[in-house]
């Protein structure tokens, strides 16, 4: 039993001697809920990061041994959806938690740089009129705003790459997987 393939997908190949080699030996869970290979999840996620964004994606696994059963195939395909779905969650996670840091990071670093602008004011106004007190006001302000790198990285460049990787793992979750027989 094969899936059909949307008309205008791109395909990722893979080609295995058998269809255990797609999954981690190392876990002893059932076949529908292991998890991929590291090396089969890095082919066909390196693939897939290839590919156009827009169209959807399929994946035909090339398999040596004989004709798998349609229950091979139906939950192949089951547990290549469930992975790349966890993966796509997970995701979400890491970027949900790092907005937390952000939120986190933004108070602390606008509350350190109100408080070096107001003890930078507060010694010129002591020490006014001494070339001392506009260093020392100035070194007050810069690092007031080094504490606001953090929470700008985070809201300016860090959250990309993991939204992008979700939206990758929600692809691969919805793509078909076909299997076809090497020795046909």
């Amino acid at each position: 039993m094969t899936y059909d393939l949307p008309a205008n997908c791109q395909l990722i190949e893979v080609h295995v001697a058998n269809l255990q080699q797609l999954f981690n030996s190392l876990d002893p869970t059932p076949f529908r809920k292991r998890d991929l290979d590291p090396e089969a999840e890095a082919f066909i996620a390196g693939w897939a990061r290839e590919l156009e964004g827009a169209k959807p994606i399929g994946l035909v696994v090339h398999v040596d041994d004989d004709v798998p059963s349609a229950d091979q195939v139906r939950t192949l395909n089951g547990a290549i959806r469930d992975y790349f779905g966890e993966r796509a969650a997970r995701a979400r996670q890491r970027l949900r938690q790092l907005f937390r840091i952000g939120r986190t990071s933004l108070i602390i670093g606008l509350l350190f740089l109100a408080a070096s602008i107001f003890v930078g004011d507060m010694i010129a106004a002591l020490l006014s009129g001494t070339r001392f007190a506009g260093v020392l006001r100035e070194s007050l302000m810069i690092g007031g705003w080094v504490a606001m790198w953090r929470p700008l990285e985070i809201f300016l460049y860090d959250w990309w790459p993991i939204r992008a990787e979700a939206r990758l793992m929600d692809r691969l979750s919805a793509m078909a997987v076909r299997v076809v027989p090497s020795r046909s």
